[in-house]
């Protein structure tokens, strides 16, 4: 990378941590605080018995040495292990407004990777296209975040390939056993199909929440004539005239229809999403995927 494209990268870095510290406040940590629970529960210490307490959480070798019943009190084990598997295949380099898919994935990276070490939890992150780019494992601390944002950044320089979710969510397996929240973050330009079967254990598995992300152009096309289009992932191209009202019609019919085939796959697996588009804010989606997992807990 030259000189001048570091300098670029560590601008935009800048520029998006200012961005997400502005935009985190105590009712967004607060709502992250209580949407994510902990891997399981702790010993906390032992206390006298008082009728009502439950006869199971009784600790008999304290109660032996004393004369007296004590029980067992336990806490949340709230310390939590994040990780962002993303997309850096060759079609999240795309963006027709002020930004690319990648940077809105960085800059969502950036505000949930905050919030989290905000609550003293480990993040992680995996980027993946048709193969695994890089992992960085889960650690704390806020020059973690910077990192997970500069990596996902740097990989919009070399984006290539196709996207296999199948491939995060098997490293997913091999590299995480334990518990954890995991943010898959991806145009999901991949046929569901092949994915399914893996994306299922993997809820089973973690607190997954799938972050489908799209740009306003892959719904509709322009009226400037005759256009090439390249398939950012394939590389394949194709000469269209968008001049044509039936060619610009077929266009956004098929991209509604392949958005509304991802949304009613999210919805039959039961997996949370959270759908964020480069031409929009994204912080009160945040708020409101939060919000909605709180009152179901």
């Amino acid at each position: 990378m030259t000189d001048e494209k570091v300098k670029e990268l560590m601008a935009k870095v800048g520029k998006i941590r200012i961005l997400t510290n502005r935009l985190i406040d105590d009712q967004l940590a607060g709502d992250y605080h209580s949407t994510f629970k902990g891997q399981g529960v702790e010993f906390d210490e032992v206390r006298p018995y008082v009728p009502g307490d439950d006869v199971r959480s009784i600790d008999w070798n304290v109660t032996a040495r004393t004369g007296e019943p004590f029980i067992k009190r336990y806490s949340e084990e709230r310390e939590l292990t994040i990780l962002f598997l993303v997309d850096v295949s060759g079609s999240q380099g795309y963006g027709s407004v002020r930004r690319s898919k990648m940077e809105l994935a960085a800059e969502v990276t950036a505000l949930l990777a905050l919030t989290a070490i905000r609550n003293q939890d480990k993040i992680g992150l995996v980027l993946f296209s048709d193969r695994i780019v890089k992992y960085i494992p889960p650690r704390k601390g806020r020059d973690s975040v910077m990192r997970l944002v500069r990596e996902v950044l740097a990989a919009e320089d070399g984006a290539e390939g196709a996207t296999d979710v199948s491939a995060a969510l098997r490293f997913l397996s091999g590299v995480q056993k334990r518990r954890a929240v995991v943010f898959l973050v991806s145009d999901f330009m991949d046929d569901a199909s092949r994915y399914e079967k893996l994306l299922r254990a993997a809820a089973r598995r973690h607190d997954l929440v799938c972050v489908p992300v799209a740009d306003p152009a892959e719904s509709s096309l322009p009226d400037v004539g005759l256009v090439e289009l390249e398939d950012p992932e394939t590389g394949a191209l194709e000469l269209v005239d968008t001049s044509s009202a039936s060619v610009r019609r077929a266009f956004a019919e098929k991209a509604a229809a392949e958005r509304g085939e991802l949304s009613r796959f999210f919805l039959k697996t039961g997996i949370d999403t959270l759908p964020i588009d480069t031409s929009r804010a994204y912080v009160d989606d945040v708020r409101a995927l939060f919000r909605r997992r709180a009152l179901r807990r």
